[in-house]
């Protein structure tokens, strides 16, 4: 091996047990031999994304939550309540690795010129598993970051970042020529921002609080809408005449939230109309679900034509459609502009031991907007 490298290593799994018990723990595992096409990576830092939390904690009652264990191998157990054991029917009794994304430094690399290229340089990883010490990797799954780019910066390289460019991407797409967005003072929201800003695009930010508007506003935001203004339904048609947006990304998926944009859209549009028609307008609305900040159904009053779509969005299966060459593209912007346009804050950091513990769950599982965390595996 290239480096002095430990025979055996720590990953965090993720275990729903068929009595109805979330186990969470440290699991002791050999370092694999790469392949001739793959390389090592010493973990350095990932990032806790929402995605990530909810393949940690499934469908389990984290108020029931019991820290145990040792120190070093903490353990922590939750109940699954009778109906979210449903949910969790095709991962019983399997351990499952958690983390989307991390980056680190390549440690031992396969024969491949490829592979062999990235030995000692730092990558960012897609492939999951990442809330480890170390994660083999296929050479294509790793992007190398700039030279004075640290992990922690190259961390959340792909989840946000590329999910604010198919956002953009899927606009150009489907023929759209501006965006809406919810939780837009969310990590992800200020890289559309940036992105949309750079590029020229119209965005309408969706926000929960007044203080999310300035933090928005002084990144040179021209329309943030605060959903808990009592104006807010008439701030977002003002915003959607405005721009003309006829599309939008929506993180929270569940309750009246999604109905409303399509409500607003279609008012905007008519203040435009010359010809009254029972229909609605013939323009193409559509709202994209993305996330599940709000674990309500999703509820609408039918009140905006019969030119609309409500539907889902993720990353990985866009990128898929667009194929590699495409997505290679979206890869290069985000190396070009880590530290500008896709830099990510983070509210604090995390050992893997830490991850465990019920105070520091209390923490980042708030999923609050602007309050992601980052683990750092090797830490101690």
């Amino acid at each position: 091996m290239a480096l002095d490298i430990p025979r055996t290593a720590l990953q965090l799994h993720s275990l729903v047990k068929r009595s109805g018990e979330l186990e969470l723990s440290l699991a002791e595992l050999p370092i694999p031999a790469v392949a001739d096409n793959e390389v090592l990576v010493r973990i350095e830092a990932a990032p806790l994304n929402p995605s990530d939390l909810g393949l940690l904690f499934g469908t389990a009652d984290l108020e029931t939550a019991v820290a145990g264990g040792t120190a070093e191998r903490p353990l922590l157990t939750a109940r699954i309540p009778d109906a979210g054991m449903r949910a969790m029917a095709a991962r019983l009794d399997e351990p499952m690795p958690v983390g989307n994304e991390g980056a680190g430094v390549v440690v031992d690399a396969g024969k491949s010129p490829a592979a062999q290229a990235l030995l000692g340089k730092t990558v960012a990883v897609l492939g999951g598993a990442m809330y480890a010490q170390f994660r083999a990797v296929p050479v294509d799954q790793c992007l190398l970051l700039p030279d004075d780019a640290t992990p922690a910066d190259g961390a959340s390289s792909f989840v946000n970042p590329l999910t604010a460019l198919g956002m953009v991407e899927t606009m150009k797409r489907e023929g759209h020529t501006a965006l809406v967005h919810t939780a837009a003072a969310s990590n992800l929201g200020q890289m559309l921002q940036r992105i949309c800003l750079a590029d020229g695009i119209g965005l309408v930010n969706i926000v929960r609080k007044p203080e999310q508007v300035a933090l928005l506003r002084a990144m040179g935001a021209t329309h943030v809408c605060d959903a808990s203004a009592p104006s807010f339904l008439a701030d977002l048609t003002d915003a959607l005449a405005a721009t003309g947006a006829t599309l939008a990304f929506d993180a929270t998926g569940g309750g009246p939230l999604a109905g409303q944009i399509l409500a607003c859209m279609e008012a905007a549009i008519a203040r435009t109309a010359k010809v009254y028609n029972r229909y609605g307008s013939s323009t193409d609305k559509q709202v994209y679900l993305y996330g599940g900040l709000d674990v309500r159904p999703t509820t609408f009053n039918r009140s905006f034509g019969m030119a609309w779509g409500m539907g889902g969005w993720l990353l990985f299966p866009f990128l898929q459609k667009i194929g590699p060459a495409a997505a290679q593209l979206l890869k290069q912007r985000v190396a070009a502009e880590l530290k500008t346009t896709f830099a990510s804050r983070y509210a604090g950091e995390l050992s893997l031991t830490e991850v465990l513990s019920p105070a520091a769950i209390a923490r980042y599982n708030q999923r609050a907007t602007g309050e992601k965390f980052l683990i750092r595996p090797n830490a101690r």
